[in-house]
């Protein structure tokens, strides 16, 4: 009988570790542009957990396809058509999970000079990358609130500083940033964390996806002021992303977003130290840019002490505790 007894005791500690750590169970997301690219490697990653995924996608074949994975069921999702994202809500409501996660991830990509770029192509690009978390977000929020779950939303190490030929797509990652900021302040109230994913160069289909876009376009065609630059662009801008690293550092930036008990609000992924130069050393030229010659310009001290107290103040967010307040995120 002692043995019997010092076996239940076992199995019971034993439940309670597995459960622990495993705190998907029972848990679903939606992730939008799941076909493919870090879209299709998020949603594979939380299904491997034991997420139910609702993976949506345009296409027939493709929404087919993600339905065959375990824990996973294709859905019908454009991100810029109202009636898409009306169903999608009903049939996650009448599936009867809740949802615990939403994963802003569609998104598209476009190269032009500002001054030629058409509005044609402006609107598809913030349609998709702006309009559409706009749009998702709104309409899935009553089920998140409920849920008092996560929110996270794919941006970009373009939305901390541009260049030439970047502009239009970095003012569509630009206003995601903006959009978390403003986001995750409304929805604390709710208990709902809100996060942005920042990715540099990953494996993706991004670039072949932008030039079958590009080829159908007119404005394609037409002369252009730019040909050294887009000459110059022809290595970064191939459709073959095969020789940049696997996006799976990406896909656990969202897991921990979704799921950890202290998530950040911003998670810069990048797949080497250059690409976080470029995103840091952009944020601090603009502080400098900004501090510049004026009334109130701040002393180098004052500045250190600024970041030090940021810094600190991040450190401790990180840290799980009882006693600290509703957010955990740092301003």
């Amino acid at each position: 009988m002692k043995n019997v007894l010092i076996l239940v005791v076992l199995m019971t500690f034993a439940s309670i570790g597995l459960a622990a750590d495993i705190p998907y169970q029972g848990k679903a997301v939606l992730v939008t542009g799941a076909s493919s690219g870090l879209g299709k490697r998020i949603a594979e990653t939380l299904a491997e957990k034991g997420v139910f995924v609702y993976a949506g996608a345009r296409k027939s074949h493709d929404i087919e396809r993600l339905s065959k994975n375990k824990n996973m069921l294709g859905i019908r999702l454009d991100v810029t058509k109202d009636d898409d994202i009306a169903a999608a809500v009903k049939l996650v409501e009448q599936q009867g999970r809740g949802l615990h996660g939403l994963v802003n991830n569609a998104g598209v990509f476009i190269y032009s000079p500002m001054i030629e770029v058409s509005e044609k192509e402006m609107d598809f690009l913030m349609d998709v990358n702006v309009y559409g978390p706009y749009r998702v977000t709104k309409a899935f929020a009553p089920l998140i609130m409920k849920s008092k779950g996560r929110i996270s939303s794919t941006g970009s190490v373009a939305g901390f500083s541009s260049g030439p030929m970047f502009g239009p797509y970095s003012m569509s990652k630009f206003a995601v940033e903006a959009y978390t900021d403003a986001l995750a302040g409304e929805m604390a109230k709710f208990d709902v964390k809100v996060s942005v994913i920042e990715p540099g160069n990953f494996q993706s289909n991004i670039m072949e996806n932008m030039h079958k876009r590009l080829a159908k376009l007119k404005s394609n065609n037409q002369s252009t002021q730019y040909e050294d630059e887009y000459k110059r662009m022809v290595g970064f801008t191939k459709s073959d992303r095969s020789q940049h690293k696997d996006p799976q550092p990406v896909a656990d930036a969202v897991v921990h977003a979704l799921f950890s008990a202290t998530p950040k609000l911003r998670y810069l992924v990048v797949p080497n130290a250059r690409e976080a130069g470029y995103a840091i050393g952009g944020l601090m030229k603009k502080i400098a840019q900004v501090n510049a010659d004026h009334e109130f310009s701040m002393t180098r001290d004052q500045l250190i002490s600024i970041l030090d107290a940021q810094l600190a103040k991040q450190a401790a967010a990180t840290q799980p505790s009882s006693s600290k307040g509703t957010s955990s995120q740092g301003e």
